[in-house]
């Protein structure tokens, strides 16, 4: 795994920061709706929010074992389950992996555009294709049940990083 230089697309990105504050929204919404962030799932949730990049569950496995324990993978997925139930992450179906949400108070519609070349994941919400999509099917007469919305392409940083200096 590679760590994306936040830093150059928002040099006041304090990662650290980040990831404390994404545990300490998890831990006041898990209390205000009654249900446990037990260690487990804590530590599943940190693991994740490691990076801005999708983690897959087998890597959460791994880097969660030791040589004395290893964790099992139920134990992990029942985690996993968890988390996405309460909106604290999101599975990146394309790449079969998590990422956290950066907004775990509201239940909405979101789309996440990753960059091909450093694994960025970029989590926007956006009614206007979310309400296309929803008008496109009922026109079919299809009614949505879930929605996932994915695009892939290159971050801005990746792309100056190839660009030529003049």
């Amino acid at each position: 795994m590679h760590t994306h230089p936040l830093g150059i697309i928002d040099p006041a990105h304090d990662h650290d920061r980040c990831i404390s504050t994404a545990l300490s929204r998890a831990e006041y919404l898990c209390r205000k709706r009654g249900v446990r962030l037990t260690p487990l799932r804590r530590r599943v949730l940190e693991q994740i929010w490691q990076s801005h990049e999708a983690v897959k569950a087998y890597e959460l496995i791994h880097r969660m074992s030791s040589e004395d324990h290893t964790v099992k993978p139920p134990t992990v997925y029942r985690a996993l389950d968890f988390l996405l139930a309460q909106g604290l992450i999101h599975r990146v179906e394309s790449l079969n992996g998590y990422v956290g949400c950066t907004d775990p108070e509201h239940e909405h519609h979101y789309l996440l555009l990753i960059c091909r070349d450093c694994g960025l994941v970029i989590e926007v919400e956006n009614l206007v294709i979310q309400q296309a999509l929803v008008e496109q099917a009922r026109r079919q007469g299809f009614e949505l049940e879930r929605q996932v919305l994915e695009g892939h392409g290159r971050c801005a940083h990746c792309r100056d990083r190839d660009r030529p200096m003049s």
